[in-house]
């Protein structure tokens, strides 16, 4: 096999092939399957077990030899005149090359465009020093050089990789500390968002007018190679900070509160009232027919009754019920609001009862008095219903609003599911604080059209059970204020204009605001050169603005426009320490230090190793570590793509929550193994996973109950474990209503071991469908039958037998033991042949061959995210540095973390050729 396929240019390109879609079929537990079970559990329990495949991996691994940078005498390294072992490699190396590789890559047949004999052995000094990274990669992991032509034993192919190793550390430390440029860029549109949120003081979506970032072939959106900064996106800045900062600043008197007070009553005697008026309408009607009368009664009667999902209101002696309808017209079901405050009526006077799913209409209608902007506070009186079951409901919070038959929106305002665990002797109340200037779209007549008109500018808020489990929740009082002010000026207002001594002079006080401003805005200590250039600021715009405050902000936004906020830069007049406190706040929160980090920053102390180390404990502790795991994982693992999966509607098994669900497990999982400091060899295979019920239901695992996400133990038979089994993961690389092997095959080898595959030749022949025989073929034997050809061999060689390995989970995640009938054939050979049987021999095999890879690829995905930029030849020896520490250690993802802070790259501002 040609050597090409591993050393073309690695990026993302699927193949232009297509496969017919497949019908999937649902494994029915057969006595077959039953006895097929039992014989695969029989067969692992005679192998090592996943455990001790980890143990038995870790003691092989390469990287327990390889030096800390600080041991550089230990390779012989001199960094001020380097010197390469050209007399090891002539004594050595150049007849295993001549035996084992010459023969393809030689004077004769040249394939993949290299002569191994023509490389230059000198890689500090010569320009081969990638071409020996290549083979380096593709001689570890075992795919070179072809086992059908070379009998390279362990002992050759040690003494090979040996030397390899050695001498690419030597040469990537040499270019590393030679290194001129920085990681330079702007924020991203997320970091620049969290930090106008922790500046301001408001959990608002400020970068909701930026456009979409681009993506490196990697998957990050913070590399410095695409964030540039135009001349229009600058002003586009300057708009979003004035606006940013009249938002969360108050000027005039306190707006006025309304509120809105509703029982269960208020909303059920409108129903009543209206089966009051039909019933009376047919008692005039047949009031002559007192037999027909009696059935039409009876058939009426049950109209009234609700169905299955669909909310209603019950009356105190639970004799009368009717159903909680609602339609826009004429805004018929708004409530008035009050300028007082109500209170709660008696409770269970009369009840709301909501079961479970989405499409009871338990509205709450407003009418058009809600405000722009402001919070709107609503607070729901709920109980379950009183057993022991632990199927907990859950409510959320929607908002909407119909003007006409086109115009419509519904939107959830919750950002969490919340636990309904009150009883009806103790309710419990629910409260939801939504601020209304983030709600969008709102209905746009809301000010032009009055009420009772069409198009109705009414606007309503609806409560949802979400649960999974079939269960009700009672509600009998909601209570809707806005705006709230828990106090005037707001806090938010309070975090900028906090120096309001009359006493002193406008200037004075404009200097001290905008000073404290610029120094948490900017990361660093503010120059006296600096604040007199923005204090000139303040007074041109002073004889121009209505008041002090107008012209403070005008300044303030000019600092949320200055480079000094938007740019990530690691060099100026600032300290290292400074620089050191943006870079951990970015890593680790996506946005600006806080007061403890800058202080730190200020003393001078972050720089030393055991403060650093305190400091990362404490913002992983932090609920603003939740955005790192958000960002980084959705990017390493191009969750993107799940994200704009179109699943089929009518897919059965298919919901709203699943897919919801299916984009939380990952993150969630990186959650649960980072602050554990679990070894990150659990992403590949773990006997535990991180669920809640909705997903639990769809892998078949039993008792968990509720929407929250925890961990759950795992049984072999479940064939779950890590994230090459998660549903969401195995759904985004489907191609309805099928799986897709290819698609799963290049996200494994991309995001998992960082080894993309080589991008396909031109004009790659199509799949002929009309062919008889094709058509009658599985997928695998169409994938093999393309392979064939002579143009697909050398990508889909190494592509295939890893997508192949995937088979038995459907486009849905689902396990699967049958395609129309057929038994699933997962079982393929790699290109050394070594055989995968299926997602655990895929397993088995990651585990007992390539572990380093894994881990080395795991810290090189974290480093190039913290770092903001592309790793390069220069990084490599700091990288293996870095995994050898954290494969000394145990491999735990937190550990990661700890290495990549106090690694040389990070804390030396990353730079490099």
């Amino acid at each position: 096999m040609s050597i090409s396929a591993f050393l073309v240019p690695r990026v993302l390109r699927l193949c232009a092939i297509a496969f017919v879609s497949t019908q999937v079929c649902w494994a029915q537990q057969t006595d077959t399957w039953q006895t097929d079970t039992q014989q695969e559990e029989s067969q692992q329990a005679q192998s090592p077990s996943f455990a001790e495949l980890k143990t038995s991996g870790l003691q092989r691994s390469r990287f327990k030899a390889v030096p800390d940078p600080a041991a550089e005498v230990d390779v012989g390294i001199d960094v001020v005149s380097p010197q390469p072992d050209t007399k090891g490699f002539d004594s050595s190396i150049k007849s295993l090359l001549d035996r084992h590789c010459v023969d393809c890559h030689g004077p004769d047949t040249v394939e993949g465009n290299i002569r191994i004999d023509t490389l230059d052995a000198d890689l500090i000094h010569g320009t081969d020093t990638q071409w020996w990274s290549e083979v380096f990669a593709v001689v570890t992991n075992g795919e070179m050089p072809p086992p059908d032509s070379s009998d390279l034993s362990d002992a050759e192919r040690e003494r090979l990789v040996t030397w390899l190793s050695v001498e690419l550390q030597r040469a990537s430390r040499v270019r590393q500390r030679s290194g001129t440029r920085s990681a330079f860029r702007r924020l991203t549109n997320y970091e620049y968002n969290y930090a106008l949120q922790d500046l301001l003081g408001q959990p608002w979506n400020f970068a909701k007018d930026l456009p979409p970032e681009a993506r490196t072939e990697e998957g990050f959106e913070n590399s410095s190679d695409r964030l540039h900064l135009s001349v229009s996106q600058l002003e586009t800045y300057h708009r979003i900070a004035r606006n940013a900062l009249r938002r969360v600043t108050a000027s005039g008197q306190r707006p006025p509160t309304r509120h809105w007070s509703i029982s269960a009553r208020d909303a059920a005697e409108r129903e009543w009232a209206r089966q009051d008026t039909q019933i009376h309408s047919l008692e005039k009607r047949l009031r002559k027919q007192p037999k027909k009368l009696a059935v039409e009664l009876e058939r009426l009667r049950e109209r009234f009754e609700p169905h299955d999902g669909q909310a209603f209101f019950l009356d105190p002696s639970g004799q009368r019920k009717a159903v909680a309808t609602w339609k826009y017209h004429g805004a018929k079901f708004a409530f008035a609001p009050r300028e007082v405050k109500g209170n709660a009526s008696q409770q269970n006077d009369c009840v709301a009862v909501l079961p479970n799913g989405r499409n009871s209409k338990l509205i709450f209608e407003l009418g058009n008095q809600l405000p722009d902007e402001g919070t709107m506070r609503v607070a729901v009186r709920a109980w379950r219903d009183d057993s022991e079951s632990d199927d907990l409901p859950s409510l959320q919070l929607h908002f909407g609003w119909q003007a006409s038959n086109e115009g419509r929106a519904l939107l959830r305002v919750s950002k969490e599911d919340v636990s309904v665990t009150g009883l009806s002797d103790r309710p419990q109340w629910i409260q939801w604080d939504v601020p209304l200037g983030e709600v969008y779209p709102r209905n746009s007549v809301r000010k032009t059209s009055p009420m009772g008109a069409m198009p109705s500018p009414s606007e309503y808020i609806k409560l949802v059970n979400s649960a999974v489990s079939k269960s009700v929740v009672h509600v009998d009082h909601v209570f809707v204020s806005a705006p709230v002010y828990d106090q005037w000026p707001p806090e938010s207002h309070r975090r900028i204009f906090f120096a309001d001594d009359a006493t002193r002079d406008e200037t004075s006080v404009a200097r001290e605001i905008i000073t404290t401003f610029m120094k948490r805005a900017w990361r660093r200590n503010i120059y006296e050169d600096e604040v007199r250039r923005k204090l000139a600021l303040f007074e041109t715009m002073r004889s121009t603005s209505d008041g002090f405050e107008e012209a403070v902000l005008e300044v303030l936004a000019a600092v949320l426009s200055s480079p000094n906020f938007l740019y990530v830069h690691n060099a100026g007049r600032e300290s290292d320490a400074f620089a050191l406190a943006s870079r951990l706040s970015l890593f680790l929160w996506c946005s600006v230090p806080d007061d403890e980090l800058v202080s730190l920053a200020s003393s001078g102390r972050l720089t030393q190793p055991d403060v650093v180390a305190a400091q990362i404990d404490r913002m992983l502790a932090d609920p603003r570590s939740d955005r790192f795991i958000k960002h980084f994982v959705h990017q390493w693992l191009d969750l993107e793509l799940l994200e704009f999966q179109n699943f089929t509607q009518h897919q059965r098994g298919f919901d709203p929550l699943l897919k919801e669900a299916m984009l939380r497990e990952a993150p969630e999982l990186f959650k649960f193994i980072l602050r554990e400091n679990a070894s990150v060899l659990d992403f590949l295979h773990c006997d535990y996973a991180i669920v809640n019920e909705r997903l639990a239901r769809h892998y078949g695992l039993p008792n968990v109950k509720g929407n929250h996400f925890r961990r759950v133990p795992l049984e072999p038979h479940h064939r779950r474990g890590g994230l090459l089994t998660q549903a969401g993961i195995l759904a985004m690389n489907s191609d309805w209503p099928d799986s897709h092997p290819l698609k799963r095959a290049i996200w494994l080898l991309e995001s998992v071991l960082a080894d993309p595959p080589p991008p396909p030749p031109p004009a790659v022949p199509q799949i002929d469908l009309a062919d008889p025989a094709i058509a009658k073929m599985s997928l695998k034997e169409r994938i093999e039958d393309h392979r064939n050809h002579a143009a697909c061999m050398s990508c889909h060689v190494k592509i295939d037998p890893w997508g192949i390995a995937f088979e038995n989970y459907d486009a849905m995640g689902r396990w699967r033991q049958t395609i129309k009938g057929k038994p699933v054939d997962a079982s393929s050979e790699l290109f050394n042949h070594q055989t995968l049987d299926g997602m655990d021999g895929l397993k088995r095999f990651l585990l007992q061959n390539r572990q380093d890879q894994f881990v080395r690829a795991t810290v090189s995905k974290l480093l190039t995210y913290a770092l903001g930029r592309p790793l390069t030849f220069a990084d490599q020896a700091e990288v293996d540095a870095i995994t050898s520490r954290v494969r000394r250690g145990g491999d735990g993802l937190k550990t990661i973390l700890q290495c990549i802070v106090q690694s040389e790259l990070f804390q030396s501002r990353g730079i490099t050729p």
